[in-house]
């Protein structure tokens, strides 16, 4: 087929609505629809449709694009009060729990092939370059499979993963980086000045990416606050601009911009916003289409043929499944040792929505751009195979898991999808009607109701009422109350 523009915009168009209808199907069957996004860009490319993609540095660009957007998307939709109590946790899984998982899955990596398969064995600092690119779970999986999941997990078991899935990502590059440079330098891996190099290097670059991430999500805060355009959809724009420049400008004073991203989101995610039900609206339909791009493009990099044999299959079982039932659990248990508000059920399950995704994939491009790592290719295909192997075992059980460890809980649905805009200081909150609200009377003017609280809709029978004092109110009702102060909304409910 010619290339031509329109022939582009033809398979791309076709491309995103496979991806769009593949994942929706694929929910009904419980298949993580990150899996299946993979599984349409390799039907799509070499070995299935024909679709020439074999640039690494695209892949790479398009990844690190991709995930500034959902690591900040993923920020902004954490609570900062939701993570407060698991942040000391979150952050020690984020960093020892990533260097611990490094280890162990590097020395299994380097005995197993040397014992399975010598002729591919891998030295130490290969073998430990493999681990760390594996070391990190997947922000986009995580966040993916759990917000679209509807449920609540018990013990803060939600905040803690998708705060360790959005802040491991540096911990992980840094030791790639070290590794490959080690690698094209030909260094002394033991050598005490390298280690105490790398220790301040990462040091710097968690405190620089931290500090860049907190004075630009206030910046953008209120860069958004004073913006004044008529046309509110310029608003989302805006953000997207502060996204590149905290994810750029971080990476320039010597930060780690993956880590910056997350951390304005928060801030923006967490302060008053102007139009800030906009913002998130856009957000969250520019995160999907992001994440659709990215793993489009990493299956279409992928060429199926090259892991389809017994030297990727063989050790790519095993090491999937030593990373998933020992490695994880090994770093997760020996992470959270000093912090005892985690029962052993809530370990567990922690160890086991370790999930591998985009990332992991990404961070083996840079070893396939580096002429010093000899295996580059055998590791990118071994990590892609592991890569879906874990997002078929873990991704399709992460609800079953919390379920069959009496981790889940029922969310409470909103009756009333309606939120006020940041400016209004008033606080809304849901009620259901009980025989203890009736009891001085049926209609509405019969109930008393705090100072300045006003009863502005009721839901009944699935339709929506505008109440006046003359309104019947029934035991099946629910009640939308708005008041000046959120205190008198929680004594209201606590009442009755």
């Amino acid at each position: 087929m010619e290339i031509t523009a329109n022939n582009i915009m033809l398979t791309l168009a076709a491309l995103l609505s496979l991806s769009v209808i593949v994942g929706k199907a694929g929910n009904k069957f419980g298949m993580p629809a990150l899996l299946l996004f993979l599984a349409v860009g390799m039907i799509a490319g070499t070995d299935g449709f024909g679709i020439q993609f074999d640039s690494a540095e695209a892949a790479q660009f398009i990844g690190m694009i991709s995930l500034s957007v959902i690591l900040f998307s993923g920020g902004v939709d954490t609570n900062f009060k939701d993570i407060r109590p698991i942040l000391a946790p979150g952050v020690v899984l984020a960093t020892v729990g990533v260097f611990i998982t490094t280890i162990v899955t590097g020395a299994f990596i380097y005995y197993m092939f040397h014992w399975l398969a010598p002729e591919f064995a891998f030295g130490w600092i290969e073998s430990m370059l493999l681990a760390a690119i594996m070391s990190s779970t997947d922000s986009a999986s995580v966040f993916s499979i759990l917000n679209s999941s509807h449920t609540g997990l018990k013990q803060n078991l939600k905040p803690t993963l998708e705060l360790e899935s959005g802040s491991n990502d540096p911990m992980a590059y840094l030791l790639v980086i070290i590794l490959i440079g080690i690698l094209e330098g030909g260094g002394n891996a033991m050598s005490t000045e390298l280690w105490t190099d790398s220790a301040l290097l990462l040091i710097k670059q968690l405190l620089l990416g931290a500090i860049g991430g907190v004075a630009i999500g206030y910046a953008t805060v209120k860069v958004i606050n004073r913006l004044r355009v008529d046309n509110e959809f310029l608003y989302p724009v805006m953000v997207i601009a502060c996204v590149f420049f905290v994810f750029s400008l971080t990476e320039l004073i010597g930060g780690n911009s993956y880590l910056a991203v997350y951390i304005a989101g928060l801030v923006v995610g967490n302060c008053k916003l102007a139009l800030k039900r906009t913002i998130t609206t856009f957000f969250g339909g520019f995160t999907w289409l992001v994440q659709i791009i990215m793993f489009l493009s990493l299956g279409l990099l992928v060429n199926p043929h090259e892991f389809v044999n017994m030297h990727i299959i063989m050790p790519g079982v095993l090491l999937g499944i030593f990373m998933i039932l020992i490695a994880r659990p090994v770093a997760v248990f020996i992470s959270l040792l000093p912090f005892k508000n985690f029962t052993f059920k809530a370990r567990l399950y922690i160890s086991w929505v370790g999930l591998r995704g985009a990332v992991p994939i990404i961070f083996a491009t840079y070893a396939l751009t580096s002429p010093g790592v000899e295996h580059a290719r055998m590791m990118f295909n071994m990590v892609f195979f592991i890569t879906i192997l874990s997002l078929i075992l873990q991704g399709t059980t992460v609800n079953r898991m919390a379920q069959w460890l009496g981790l889940k809980e029922k969310l409470k649905e909103k009756e009333f999808n309606f939120d006020l805009p940041d400016e209004i200081t008033a606080s809304m909150q849901e009620m259901d009607v009980t025989a203890r609200l009736l009891s001085n009377g049926e209609m509405l003017k019969d109930v008393t109701l705090p100072p300045n609280t006003l009863v502005i809709m009721i839901k009944r029978e699935g339709k929506y009422l505008v109440p006046t004092g003359n309104t019947h109110l029934y035991l099946s009702d629910k009640l939308l109350l708005i008041s000046e102060e959120e205190k008198h909304l929680q004594s209201l409910i606590e009442s009755f």
